[in-house]
């Protein structure tokens, strides 16, 4: 199983995050806001087998894209179309629904789930193409706030920031992995084969029959097999990085394979960005030197700067915790002359 993931749109301008994990056997389609021109750059099919659309938060600069995505997905019923985001998301996404002409949506199916997350629960609304989205239907609450998916190959979590108002950050974990040890199979006299699906398979099964030999299948797990964690990816952006904040996300990332983080102003700026309930780039490498993350990729950067200046931030992030980056595509290099 790999997590592979895309920055979208370009530097100084919206942004969004695109997740793809893949099983072997699946691949699930994660997006992560949907800011204005981030889905140019993915194939139409693509967008449509986007699974889930999880917003941190509706200022238009993380939502002024969906218009993109819902013409792609609007009457999708080859598979299930699904919004998460913080409270008040079901009421504006209803606006977005209606925001267009209806007269041809009588025959077309499309169904719509919008999950409002709330620090204590999850409320969950429908909306039917087929009533031309006319119809808010509540479908009621869960009081399961934090963990939004839960699937066989990955789980998708939810962290509740500060943006003078409500804004989430959201972490997608693959399950841990099983791997054969070829070496201890070499040393049992075994060859490769079908049966090594059986035994990473979850069946109630107690016996495997292998090559005409009868084996514990219990024991054979214990001898052959050796669990890895997957790799998991965190999508940071839009929030006020306090002393409170620090300690949660250190306590919730720990040692997160890869986090993707606003670098809205720098370290100069710092009135600036508290007083817009955002971070600076020194403040989000500190925290990573802190809790452990295998890599720092910095996006969401503010057109206050120009592209010198921004490959300064990257020196200066660099310094506290060394494995920071941009978007590769991005091409921006560090510096220390501004130029």
């Amino acid at each position: 199983m790999t997590l592979h993931f895309q920055v979208l749109g370009k530097p100084g301008r919206d942004n969004a995050l695109f997740v793809r994990v893949e099983s072997g056997q699946s691949t699930a389609r994660l997006l992560f806001d949907c800011g204005d021109g981030c889905l140019s750059s993915l194939p139409f099919s693509e967008i449509q087998a986007i699974d889930h659309l999880c917003f941190s938060h509706l200022h238009m600069d993380h939502i002024g894209g969906f218009d993109s995505f819902f013409r792609c997905t609007f009457n999708r019923d080859v598979k299930p179309n699904v919004i998460w985001g913080p409270a008040g998301t079901s009421a504006i996404l209803h606006h977005r629904f209606q925001g267009f002409w209806w007269n041809l949506h009588a025959n077309q199916s499309g169904t719509w789930s919008v999950n409002d997350v709330h620090p204590t629960h999850i409320e969950r609304f429908r909306y039917e193409i087929s009533e031309a989205f006319s119809e808010c239907h509540n479908e009621g609450k869960t009081e399961q706030c934090s963990l939004l998916l839960d699937t066989s190959d990955y789980s998708v979590s939810a962290i509740h920031l500060k943006h003078n108002g409500p804004c989430l950050g959201y972490v997608v974990c693959e399950k841990p992995k099983w791997n054969i040890q070829t070496d201890r199979v070499a040393a049992m006299g075994l060859r490769p084969g079908s049966w090594m699906k059986d035994l990473k398979s979850d069946t109630a099964n107690q016996t495997i029959d292998i090559e005409g030999r009868t084996f514990d299948l219990a024991a054979l797990r214990n001898d052959l097999l050796v669990e890895s964690p997957g790799e998991s990816i965190a999508y940071l952006t839009d929030f006020l990085l306090d002393e409170a904040t620090s300690e949660q996300l250190q306590e919730v990332l720990g040692d997160c394979t890869t986090v993707v983080c606003e670098a809205q102003y720098r370290a100069q700026d710092i009135d600036l960005a508290q007083r817009n309930f955002h971070t600076t780039t020194t403040a989000v490498s500190h925290l990573a030197a802190r809790s452990g993350f295998g890599k720092l990729v910095l996006f969401h950067l503010s057109d206050r700067y120009t592209r010198g200046e921004w490959g300064e931030m990257l020196t200066e992030c660099r310094t506290i915790f060394p494995n920071t980056e941009f978007p590769k595509d991005w091409n921006i290099e560090p510096n220390s002359n501004g130029s």
